[in-house]
Parts: structure tokens; sequence; C-alpha cells
């Protein structure tokens, strides 16, 4: 089986070694508005399709399919292993005592060998697009308190914020879940300045790609959804022009002379 990582979805920004799995794969799983992306190079796969909150179910066929010998591809937006289905996939392994290797073949004895292609995250994706935001220490912090409960959500980020870490928020609003991201712009006024740049991006690099920098004073200005990455900067961040720049610190410790 081999865990194939989308990047941002549109096929121009999957890295050649993930075509080329989804390309010899018998089968293709994966989340239903993934695979709608992935139309053009699914010509000869068996397609298996589920929707929001079927991972377990696509995970567990996936499997099944590699018991019985069959090439799988498990497909997951931006990359696998940063909130997607490599990890899932491998819990279940575990869970289930099943004995998995690497695609080499170097361990005998195996049930099937398992392979995880990376991709672009949306969290690099949404960079690229507002500049140079994660050029300095960041934390990644999800929003959904599906899986983890709140109190722990609000903690990461409190801390992160002591830290004066970039944060990435991911999943910061959904049809039910539209009271949080209310609180953690209260909760990160409390340690970072009203005017701390905020870059929101959503559907990076695929149909219906939008961008915006503003404040933190100001996010709440701006609709967003599960597709929307948000990057509040450090204390450090600042904008020039288009851009958000999170200054590494060369130009604190090298001089750059006019010309150079």
């Amino acid at each position: 089986m081999t865990v194939v990582s989308l990047g941002p979805g549109f096929p121009d920004y999957i890295i050649p070694q993930a075509r080329a799995a989804l390309d010899e794969a018998q089968v293709v799983a994966g989340y239903r508005t993934y695979l709608e992306l992935l139309q053009p190079l699914l010509t000869h796969q068996e397609v298996v399709a589920t929707g929001m909150k079927g991972e377990i179910q696509r995970c567990q066929t996936a499997i099944a399919r590699a018991l019985l010998g069959a090439r799988v591809a498990l497909v997951s937006g931006g990359d696998a292993g940063i909130y997607g289905m490599a990890g899932l996939v491998l819990e279940i392994c575990a869970a289930r005592g099943l004995k998995i290797g690497p695609p080499d073949g170097g361990e005998e004895g195996v049930d099937f060998y398992l392979e995880v292609i990376p991709g672009v995250p949306a969290l690099a994706a949404g960079a690229a697009l507002l500049g140079a935001p994660l050029m300095h220490d960041f934390a990644a912090i999800s929003l959904s308190d599906l899986l983890t409960p709140w109190e722990i959500i609000q903690r990461r980020l409190e801390l992160a914020a002591r830290g004066d870490f970039v944060i990435v928020l991911y999943n910061p609003q959904s049809k039910k879940r539209h009271w949080q991201l209310a609180a953690v712009q209260e909760l990160l006024l409390r340690f970072k300045d009203p005017g701390t740049p905020v870059g929101l991006v959503s559907r990076a690099m695929r149909r219906g790609q939008e961008s915006v920098i503003t404040s933190l004073q100001e996010l709440l200005a701006y609709p967003v959804d599960m597709q929307t990455v948000i990057i509040v900067g450090s204390s450090q961040t600042f904008t020039y022009g288009p851009y958000m720049i999170t200054p590494r610190g060369y130009l604190g410790k090298y001089q750059v002379r006019e010309g150079q």
C-alpha cells in the first residue's frame, strides 16, 4: 500500500513519485473531494470514495484490499504525515497487529508493504502565497475539537503565544464550529499586539484560491472555512507590500550594503 500525499490537490503540485504511485495503483481510495481533483489522473483504477468523517472506513477498506494483494493508493490532501492519513493507517495496523514493512522488501513475513509519499502541506502552500511568514520558529495547531478537547487546544495556543511563535491555524471554522475563532482571537490578543500581521489563505494553489493579509485585531472581518489556513505572525513579523515576512535574524548579524 502507498499513502499518497496530494499537496494542494491540483496535478501540477503532485510530486512525480506520487503520480507514479497513482498510475501503478489498481485501487485508489480517498476523500471524495480530493478524488474529484484527481480525475485527470484516474483512468483505469478502481476508485473507492468516502465523504467527510469517513477516514476510518477508507483506511479499513484500503488495508483490506492490500491484504488481498492489490496495489492500493490511499490518498491524503497536503502531506499525509501532517494532519493526514499516514498516522491513522499506522494506528490501525498497530491496533490489529498487522506486520508491515518498507517497500524495499527488506522484511520477511509481512502482511503488506507500506510506503508514505510526501507532499506540499497547506502551511507551505499558504506561506508561499503570503511571502515568507514561516522563516522562523512556528507552531501548527488545529482548531478542530472533534478529536481533541478544546481545553487542550486552548492550552497549546496559549503556550505558543507566550513563546512568541508564529502560529499556523488549521481547520479554523466550519458550519458547526463557528465560535472558536473568536475565542482564539481573544486569547491571542492577551499576548500579541493587535497590529500583528495575520495571513488568511483559502484553497491554496487550486481553483478558488484567495489570500489576504490583515491584522490580529481585524481577523474576524474575513470569511474562513475548513479549507482556510491562518498564519498569525510573531512580534517580529512585518509586512512589505503584499507580503508577510518573519525575519530569521540575518540583517541583525550581517551588514547588507547597497548593491550587494
